[in-house]
């Protein structure tokens, strides 16, 4: 049972974090801090709509989730099943090891610049928050 201490506290911390996100609407001005990006250039970041995007997560709103931040919404789905990973293996007594080549982050990075800057085009609108 002791191995199991570190994934079901950091599920404990997220499951926090979005109880915390579900009960403080973000949509509701003065509860969050804007996103300094914006707020000085005036683009999107990929984070950008994320904690809307919890929200709707959270209070079951799928369709809004996907609309306010799709790659967030996508991330609560993967970090689901990697937390499910690492349970099965910490209780079975295995470390969780996962390597991703290096062509997978750079995927990943290239993944989150196209999502950025369609995001900031105007064809690119419905990807915005």
């Amino acid at each position: 049972m002791r191995r199991l201490g570190t994934p079901f506290g950091i599920l404990a911390a997220v499951t926090g974090a979005f109880a915390y996100v579900g009960t403080v609407d973000p949509n509701e001005p003065g509860h969050y801090p804007v996103c300094p990006l914006l707020q000085l250039t005036g683009v999107l970041c990929p984070g950008c709509g994320g904690l809307r995007s919890a929200h709707a997560f959270i209070t079951g709103d799928l369709g809004g989730a996907l609309s306010a931040n799709a790659i967030a919404t996508v991330g609560y789905v993967l970090f689901a099943g990697v937390w499910a990973l690492w349970l099965v293996r910490a209780w079975r007594g295995q470390p969780l090891r996962i390597a991703l080549a290096p062509a997978w982050w750079w995927g990943v990075g290239a993944v989150l610049l196209v999502f950025t800057v369609v995001r900031n085009l105007p064809f690119g609108s419905a990807l915005a928050p």
